[in-house]
């Protein structure tokens, strides 16, 4: 039988959506990485999957997973997309998204534009996670970056304004490196003023995207505790830019930016590997 999905994207930074609201899908993490192959499935960046909210206040359940099945705690570009959806379905303005990382709050805007509610960053080794005690502010490795966890773990590398370090060869080697027991998204940051950074990330398990909501927020809140940023910064990635703000009140993250449906389609579940 086939089954229904949607396509979506938030700056280029792709997803492909299916409901488990009303049944549950047999979807294991081998047939995920294959319905994620952008040569022999659908392709994406990110797979999400969307379930009844089971805590108060929330309107919708979402799991994220990587293109290769693996399991993520936070996504913000699918954190907008989903919020587009979920509001445009329910007329809902303010979508309560429930994660893996706890309740997301977002906004949409009368002009399109959606703001997802990160929640506060967490800062402690333990927290990321690592694997044993550092200063989070500058790890000992390439290019002492600094770490912290918006759900997932994050690890920001500032670079000189003119440094042309391609995120493919050395975003691997971070990404696995053994300081991080769950390995973690790397971004590439150069900052042009404190209101305005270049970013590109490479994220653990999908690779160079043209965004990374999450990896933006992780961004700004490493670049403000280095003392380089303002607490609110425009990010301008690949696929286009993202606005973040670090309240200074609560401790929270706000990341706004667009969210895109590209296309709605049927796919035969029974044909991709268990």
């Amino acid at each position: 039988m086939d089954t229904s999905f949607y396509k979506m994207h938030g700056l280029g930074n792709d997803f492909v959506v299916m409901d488990e609201r009303r049944g549950r899908l047999d979807l294991t993490p081998a047939r995920i990485a294959a319905l994620s192959d952008r040569f022999r499935g659908i392709g994406c960046d990110q797979f999400v999957l969307l379930r009844p909210a089971c805590r108060e206040g929330a309107d919708v359940f979402v799991r994220f997973f990587n293109a290769d099945g693996s399991e993520s705690g936070a996504c913000g570009n699918a954190s907008r997309c989903v919020a587009a959806l979920v509001g445009r379905e329910e007329g809902i303005a303010a979508p309560v998204l429930q994660t893996r990382a706890g309740l997301l709050g977002t906004e949409i805007g009368d002009d399109g534009m959606i703001t997802v509610d990160m929640g506060p960053p967490a800062l402690g080794w333990r927290d990321i996670p690592l694997s044993h005690e550092v200063d989070t502010l500058r790890l000992p490795l390439w290019g002492e970056p600094a770490a912290a966890s918006m759900g997932n773990p994050h690890a920001t590398v500032f670079l000189p304004p003119d440094d042309m370090t391609d995120p493919r060869e050395r975003g691997p080697l971070l990404e696995h490196d053994p300081l991080f027991p769950e390995r973690a998204n790397i971004g590439f940051a150069q900052v042009r003023s404190a209101r305005e950074m270049r970013l590109r990330v490479w994220e653990r398990g999908a690779g160079l995207t043209l965004a990374c909501g999450s990896g933006a927020c992780a961004a700004v809140v490493n670049g403000v505790r280095r003392g380089l940023l303002d607490r609110t910064c425009r990010v301008e990635m690949d696929g286009g830019a993202l606005s973040v703000t670090w309240r200074e009140t609560d401790g929270h993250v706000l990341m706004s930016g667009p969210a895109v449906q590209s296309f709605r389609g049927l796919v035969a579940l029974d044909t991709y590997p268990r």
